[in-house]
């Protein structure tokens, strides 16, 4: 695991279409761009090197923290990387009053976050609210 590197940007849309999150595929300069404006960017690589997961985020490192995006090739999934990803985030930012975060709904999804300390905003009676460009 390496923090604060930013991958190659012929690294990247592999690993994004890998999950099918092809939004971010459509325009790889932006992507790079996002990466790189990023508050913080954890990557994890294979033995030969190759990239097989990331974790990145924004924070104003005092109240906030948002985790924008954790993926893993899907061979890779369920292996402890992305949790490991995860806690490097979470001991690096231990004073931040509130980090979130949003995932689908897939019960392992649901549980791994659980796992980790998070708690699903119906649960606290909040309700979060999304606007996305489509």
């Amino acid at each position: 695991m390496t923090a604060g590197e930013i991958p190659e940007l012929d690294e990247l849309p592999s690993l994004y279409a890998s999950v099918d999150w092809t939004a971010y595929t459509r325009d790889t300069q932006a992507l790079a761009r996002a990466l790189r404006q990023s508050s913080f960017v954890w990557t994890a690589r294979n033995e030969g090197g190759e990239l097989v997961g990331l974790v990145r985020g924004l924070s104003d490192d005092v109240s906030i923290l948002f985790v924008q995006d954790l993926l893993m090739l899907p061979d890779w999934q369920r292996r402890g990387v992305g949790r490991t990803l995860i806690e490097a985030v979470l001991a690096r930012y231990p004073h931040i009053m509130q980090m979130a975060l949003l995932t689908d709904d897939r019960p392992e999804q649901l549980a791994f976050y659980e796992s980790l300390g998070f708690q699903n905003t119906w649960n606290l009676g909040l309700n979060a609210f999304y606007r996305a460009k489509m």
